[in-house]
This record gives structure tokens, C-alpha cells and sequence, in this order.
């Protein structure tokens, strides 16, 4: 390492020569001296060379107006607002790392300079600079605020998602509750319909049986010689009670028959799927006095495994009663297929439609159930409905989902 050469004018005072002499050896630091005029008094090389300038081409010149004349930003930087110059001005050393110096090409570089008077006897004389390129530094700096930035924006990204998620979990708990609890309104309701109709129907059929058998025993159990005539009008009373009877329990066989349908249909376990949708298609129609559009195109060999099934069923009979309710159709047309891969089964009538708000209401739980059950079985049910324009129910599900 050598050792710091200085380069003084002629004229300089030997007090300064011995002065500056006794300066640390200087690699890295620029180090420049100016009278009060603000003339460059001396120079090291690392500091005229950091300028891009001969340390003798500085000499005698003035430095603000030579490598500190502008701002960052190429605005003029007037020398009366020079930290450098204020050094000497009030005496007070100063140390500022925000500004830049300007080279001789008309580039400028990032700057940490600290700037301390010359006092001699009491009297400012002038001011030493030292001074370093910290253009790495700042390219450091500036590299890790915008690395500290994109984390930050980063962050507040995730806490946005992270939120938006809570939220939708939040809203999707709350609908899932909702829906658990109208399903169980439901159950409750279905219940309740059954058992009203054992007693209203079963229980009254069951007690005219009571009535009519309590009526035959009594009636065996009488003793006594009966004439030939009311022998004969006995049998003829009891067999019109015995045919009574049948009826009766013709009738409960019927009203069994129709709660247990209600229930489970019994075709949807001895013919299958697609017979028991049919079926279902045929007796909401007849019911409900619309016409029907029945399509149906699958492989003879594709058959659902008995959960699926269930849940086909049960999403084609919510869609059969959503019809039912709201759209105040004359018709409907149903679509059975399997197209890439899926089951597709389409409802569609020619009704009032609906509103996207209404089928994306809470309290829509009938195509909430809809979707939650095609979601299990990892399929989706999408609707298309436009006010005036009917709408139309579409589920679609993976075969081999249900395989």
C-alpha cells in the first residue's frame, strides 16, 4: 500500500504541506482540500481518480462548480446550500451520504462525504473532503428495500387470501349449518307426513278390521238353534264383512305400498337407475299436467354402484321438485348421456326462470343439496336460467368417480 500523494499549488503554506502530509495513507477515500473560495487546494489520486479526472487538472478549481453542481436528479444544486461550503461558512463539520458527486464524463455516482474546517489561529481557513463511492452500497440497499418490498406486498397478499379464504370457509360453515339444519327440517317434516298418514290412513283401516272382526267373533260366539233363514242371512252378513274386509286391507296393501315408494321406489332396486328416473320423469308429469321430452342415450353396460345411484336419484327428484315449485312450466325436457368421460343428466323446462341472486341465495337449499351431493360424488351441478327463459339444471359426473 502506498502512501498518500497530495497535490498542492506552489503557493500553498508550509504549515499546510506539513499538515497534510500527516494524512492517513488513502486506498479507497478521496480526499480533497479547498480555501474558502471553494478552490481545490489539494487532491489524492484516489480522489481524482474516483472523478475521472488527473489530480493536476483539479487543482485551483472550483469543486462545487466542478463535481458537486447538480442534484440527483440533474437539478441545479446551488452552492450557497453546499453542506461542504456550510462547513467552512459556520465551522461545524458535517457528514451527508444522499447526495451524489458528477464525473468528468457527465455520469454521477453515489456519495458519502464528511467535510471538516481548517481552523488556523481562530480563523477558518478552509475545509478538508473525504469522500466514498457507496454506489454499491445504495445498489445493495436498493436491491434489499425492493426485496423487503416484494415481501412485504408479498405478505399482504397472503393475509389477503388468507382472509378471503377465512371468509369463504366462514360462509361455507354457515351454509353447511344452514344446511344441515333445513335437511334435518326436512327429515323431521318427512317424519312427521308418514307417520299422519299411518294414522289418518292405516290406523282408521285397522280399526274398521278391529270393528269387523270384534263384529265376527261376537257373532260366532252367539249360541242357539237359528232358523234356516237366519242362517242364511248370518252367512250373508258375514260375508259381506268378510268382503269388507278385504277391501280394507287391499287398501292398506296400497297405502303401504305407496309410503314405502315414497321412501325407497322399490324399481329403483329391480329395474335399476335409468328405469326408476324414467318412472320418476312419468309420474312428476302426470302429477304436475306437463308435457315431457324424454331422451335417454347411454352404453347398455354402464351401470352405477348402489351410493351413486341413490344420489342420482335424489338429485334428479330435487330437480324434478324444483320445477315443481317454481317455474311455473308446461313443459320440461330431459337429457341422459355420457359424453367425455361422464354422466351428464340435463332438466330443462320453458318456466318463469330465475335470477342468479335467487339460485346463489342462503337459503337455497335445495340446490345447495343438489350441488353437495354431486360434489361427493366429484361431479358439479351447473344452472343456467335467465328471467322469462326457463332455466336449465345440468349434472355432470366423472364415471369413473362412481366406478
Amino acid at each position: 500500500m502506498s502512501a498518500t500523494v497530495l497535490h498542492l499549488p506552489p503557493s500553498a503554506p508550509t504549515l499546510w504541506r506539513e499538515r497534510l502530509g500527516l494524512l492517513l495513507e488513502s486506498t479507497g477515500e478521496g480526499v480533497f482540500g479547498i480555501d474558502l473560495a471553494g478552490d481545490c487546494m489539494f487532491i489524492n489520486r484516489a480522489g481524482a481518480r474516483m472523478l475521472g479526472f488527473a489530480a493536476e487538472e483539479v487543482m485551483g478549481r472550483n469543486m462545487h462548480a466542478l463535481t458537486h453542481h447538480s442534484h440527483p436528479d440533474g437539478s441545479p444544486y446551488a452552492d450557497s446550500d453546499c453542506p461542504i461550503f456550510n462547513a467552512f461558512r459556520s465551522g461545524l463539520p458535517c457528514r451527508v451520504d444522499s447526495e451524489v458527486f458528477w464525473r468528468r464524463d457527465g455520469t454521477a455516482f453515489a456519495v458519502e462525504y464528511s467535510s471538516h474546517p481548517i481552523v488556523e489561529d481562530g480563523q477558518v481557513q478552509g475545509a478538508v473532503i473525504t469522500f466514498l463511492d457507496i454506489s454499491e452500497r445504495k445498489r445493495a440497499a436498493g436491491e434489499l428495500q425492493r426485496a423487503h418490498d416484494e415481501l412485504a406486498r408479498a405478505n399482504d397478499e397472503l393475509e389477503r387470501r388468507v382472509a378471503a379464504r377465512t371468509q369463504e370457509l366462514s360462509q361455507a360453515l354457515g351454509q353447511l349449518r344452514e344446511l344441515s339444519a333445513y335437511s334435518e327440517q326436512v327429515r323431521e317434516d318427512e317424519r312427521t307426513r308418514i307417520a299422519r298418514e299411518v294414522h289418518d290412513e292405516l290406523g282408521s283401516l285397522l280399526v274398521a278390521l278391529k270393528m269387523d272382526v270384534n263384529w265376527l267373533d261376537k257373532r260366532l260366539g252367539e249360541q242357539g238353534a237359528r232358523t234356516p233363514e237366519a242362517a242364511g242371512d248370518m252367512r250373508q252378513q258375514m260375508r259381506c264383512k268378510c268382503q269388507n274386509m278385504s277391501r280394507l286391507i287391499e287398501t292398506a296393501v296400497d297405502n303401504v305400498g305407496r309410503i314405502i315408494t315414497d321412501l325407497r321406489p322399490s324399481i329403483l332396486d329391480h329395474q335399476g337407475l335409468w328405469a326408476a328416473l324414467e318412472w320418476q320423469a312419468q309420474e312428476f308429469v302426470q302429477s304436475a299436467e306437463l308435457q315431457l321430452d324424454w331422451q335417454m342415450d347411454l352404453p347398455d353396460a354402464l351401470h352405477l354402484p348402489e351410493p351413486a345411484a341413490i344420489a342420482v336419484f335424489r338429485i334428479f327428484q330435487e330437480m324434478l321438485s324444483n320445477v315443481g315449485r317454481h317455474a311455473q312450466a308446461s313443459a320440461i325436457a330431459v337429457r341422459i348421456a355420457t359424453r367425455e368421460q361422464q354422466l351428464q343428466l340435463c332438466v330443462q323446462d320453458n318456466g318463469v326462470g330465475a335470477t342468479r341472486q335467487a339460485l346463489e341465495a342462503p337459503t337455497a337449499y335445495g340446490v345447495m343439496g343438489m350441488r353437495e351431493r354431486a360434489r361427493q360424488l366429484g361431479g358439479h351441478l351447473s344452472i343456467t336460467s335467465e328471467p322469462g327463459e326457463g332455466s336449465s339444471l345440468q349434472l355432470s359426473i366423472p364415471l369413473e368417480a362412481m366406478a
